[in-house]
């Protein structure tokens, strides 16, 4: 997703820098299980938030000890059984598959001129389409954090969640969170379902 790293110099405040990196960290963790490196970094972080009472406190300690309980090759084994597998994975992470039933449908056009529009392009060294959970997080990122006020503001980050995220998110989670299988990343779904729903209330307040 190299195409879509940001240049955040321009960035307005250290709030939506906050939300920049947890959308970061959630396409990290959707695409790929985490490595060595990585995992260590969180398994090292701290459980408790720096404010507490926030929504994503209990999401992050269940996210943290997750990540303590398990080893690399141990979330590389349930990454690979819950969503790469031989054939037809046990759960899918594209959108269209929750839009439209199928892969490759409408919801991936409409996504991919909603980009064009947005002008940016995935990499084509990946394998994975458009509509896949980590690159629209990576897209959110970069409107959030992106210098080009004319495309990253929050009107266009309302209009890209609300068309391409908010329908099927939920889905997703509910899903993972379902899976007998789903240990370490039921704690991702945990996670990524408490912060798409503050970015929900945010836009609400926008639209209000």
């Amino acid at each position: 997703m190299s195409d879509l790293t940001p240049q955040i110099a321009g960035a307005a405040d250290a709030e939506e820098h906050s939300r920049a990196d947890v959308y970061g960290l959630l396409a990290r963790l959707w695409i790929a299980p985490p490595d060595r490196e990585f995992l260590q970094q969180l398994q090292a972080a701290s459980a408790e938030p720096a404010a507490p009472g926030g929504h994503l406190d209990e999401p992050w300690r269940v996210l943290i000890t997750a990540m303590r309980a398990t080893s690399v090759e141990a979330a590389a084994q349930e990454y690979e059984a819950l969503f790469e597998g031989v054939g037809k994975p046990e759960l899918f992470l594209y959108g269209s598959y929750y839009l439209a039933g199928i892969l490759n449908e409408r919801p991936l056009v409409r996504l991919r001129d909603d980009l064009h529009e947005l002008g940016l392009t995935r990499d084509p060294a990946i394998s994975e389409t458009e509509d896949h959970v980590a690159f629209l997080c990576e897209v959110m990122r970069y409107l959030i954090v992106g210098e080009d006020a004319a495309v990253c503001n929050l009107e266009r980050q309302r209009r890209f969640y609300r068309e391409h995220l908010q329908p099927w998110i939920e889905r997703l989670c509910d899903a993972v969170e379902a899976h007998p299988r789903a240990i370490t990343w039921r704690a991702v779904a945990g996670l990524t379902r408490a912060f798409m729903h503050v970015e929900a209330q945010a836009f609400d307040m926008l639209e209000a």
